[in-house]
């Protein structure tokens, strides 16, 4: 039995900017995760599945569709603590500025003036694109576009340690 604690990242309607940052940690990630954490799951790693009893998840991205929807509340129900991941998880940032307009006005732009029939494997849009809080608890609330690598480090740290981060105590522009 591994003394490490469970780590998993979700991506949800975002650009993928936080994972990034995640990877730009370089060797300190790999040391976080030879000595602190297991990676359960992961756009990053093959499990299908997100695991019961995850310890931390860093969740990038608003909820934009159903999917996203039923992703979140599978990954709040089974995960301790629960980050939103920059600020597209935070506020819905990018994916928001869709909100102005109806569903159905979002798809007769993106198809060129017609609109679409629903493919039955592509999930329905919601009315707007919202950050998790609307719909989960989260626990800790990391802004930036994307946080940096710093920041992520420090978070980990912090959160591997047994402490909640006070992400104040980092500079806004230079962690």
């Amino acid at each position: 039995m591994s003394d490490k604690r469970s780590l998993a990242t979700v991506w949800l309607d975002g650009c993928s900017g936080c994972h990034m940052s995640l990877l730009d940690m370089d060797e300190r990630l790999l040391q976080l995760l030879s000595s602190e954490f297991d990676l359960v799951y992961s756009p990053l790693v093959d499990n299908k599945v997100f695991p019961a009893g995850v310890d931390v998840t860093l969740l990038e991205g608003a909820v934009s569709n159903e999917e996203d929807l039923r992703k979140l509340n599978t990954v709040r129900s089974r995960s301790r603590i629960l980050v939103s991941l920059g600020d597209c998880a935070v506020t819905a940032n990018v994916p928001s500025l869709r909100n102005a307009l109806t569903v159905n006005q979002v798809l007769e732009r993106v198809s060129a003036g017609q609109l679409p029939r629903q493919p039955e494997d592509v999930p329905l849009l919601c009315a707007q694109a919202r950050p998790v809080h609307n719909f989960v608890k989260v626990d800790v609330f990391v802004p930036g576009c994307p946080p940096s690598a710093d920041t992520i480090h420090f978070l980990l740290t912090e959160l591997a340690a047994g402490r909640t981060p006070n992400l104040s105590q980092l500079t806004r522009f230079g962690a």
